[in-house]
């Protein structure tokens, strides 16, 4: 089904987005009518109730048509799951059945111009002051920024103490930067997020005050084998596109794909592919049984696979040639849509650190 809704919404546009940075909410809203809005939110609240691999499927299968909006949607089912799994009965009750519909669209706030991976050195600062907090502070690189009705923002509320707040568009003194121009997710906008003196109510408070770190982390766990997925069904689509490419483009008077090291790149491609798959959807069924030490394999995944799949379109491109750094074909959109993923929801050097803290942790 996803495949389906790939084919027939997203890739057709997928290139006309990229050039007008063109936000596809309508196709959002479609999706939602498929369950893609809160894939794994409970049923309670309209969301499916799915695990983590069924998750990394659909993320997987909707990135082969367009891989800026499904990691969008991924960005969005983590904010879901967030409050589905952390907030109060109020808080589900006023968003979530709209967020699983994309009738309310979300965004997740983490970093911020001058910390990025050292997320404990936010400045972002929510000051208590009786029945509301009063946020000031800013939040870079944020997707949806401007468009999302509802952002979770991580600041902190005491000198070592960070909390998860939910923050509306329309609360006075909430801003936004100009769109970035980016290399490529240009279908989604990014912007910097301001607050100024920004009042938000108690009620408004995700989880517990100083549980905002905790549920950040938590949140970035599925967040990483979510942007692998995307990754993966990215370099899917690539080597698909070659594969053909190769065997109907000709050369020294025969295919391309008569070319005994093309023919060995393609299958140490398909290799590489298929063993990124494996690692992802390994660390998704640890995520969803809660297995001990599921963190340090979903940072293996997500670093292995977004390395991996980016070589992978890179390879794809050059066995393109120079038709492969022209626009006219999709593999140059996936490459630089793929660049960013081995950045965002955590570098790929962090998940390295996480991944040694977790073997080292005895000694």
């Amino acid at each position: 089904m996803a495949y389906g809704f790939a084919k027939a919404e997203l890739e057709p546009y997928a290139a006309e987005w990229d050039r007008t940075k063109h936000f596809p909410m309508d196709q959002y809203k479609k999706a939602a009518e498929l369950g893609f809005g809160g894939i794994y939110v409970s049923p309670d609240y309209n969301g499916c109730g799915l695990g983590r691999l069924e998750a990394s499927l659909i993320f997987e299968a909707l990135a082969s048509g367009c891989v800026g909006s499904s990691a969008y949607i991924s960005i969005h089912n983590m904010c879901a799951w967030m409050i589905d799994q952390y907030g109060s009965t109020e808080l589900k009750d006023k968003w979530l059945r709209d967020m699983c519909s994309f009738d309310v669209f979300s965004s997740y706030c983490l970093t911020e111009p001058d910390s990025g991976s050292d997320a404990i050195a936010m400045k972002s600062f929510a000051k208590d002051n009786g029945d509301h907090f009063v946020l000031n502070g800013s939040k870079a690189f944020i997707s949806a920024a401007g468009s999302s009705q509802v952002y979770l923002v991580m600041c902190k509320t005491g000198e070592k103490e960070v909390s998860c707040l939910l923050v509306e568009k329309d609360m006075p003194g909430v801003s936004f930067g100009a769109n970035e121009h980016k290399m490529g997710w240009n279908v989604q906008p990014t912007r910097v997020v301001s607050f100024d003196d920004v009042k938000v109510p108690k009620s408004n408070l995700i989880g517990e005050q100083g549980q905002g770190f905790k549920i950040a982390m938590s949140g970035l766990d599925g967040g990483r084998l979510n942007i692998a997925s995307c990754s993966l069904g990215g370099a899917a689509a690539a080597i698909e596109q070659t594969t053909d490419y190769i065997k109907t483009r000709k050369q020294f008077g025969k295919p391309i794909a008569a070319n005994q090291h093309i023919q060995f790149k393609l299958a140490s491609m398909a290799t590489d592919l298929e063993a990124s798959r494996l690692m992802v959807r390994h660390g998704a069924n640890l995520l969803t049984d809660n297995a001990d030490n599921y963190t340090m394999y979903c940072a293996m995944a997500k670093k292995f696979a977004t390395d991996k799949c980016f070589d992978i379109v890179n390879d794809c491109l050059q066995m393109h040639g120079g038709y492969g750094y022209l626009q006219d074909y999709p593999i140059e959109r996936f490459l630089r849509d793929l660049r960013v993923h081995q950045i965002l929801e955590g570098t790929n050097e962090i998940m390295s650190l996480i991944i040694q803290r977790s073997l080292l942790k005895d000694e």
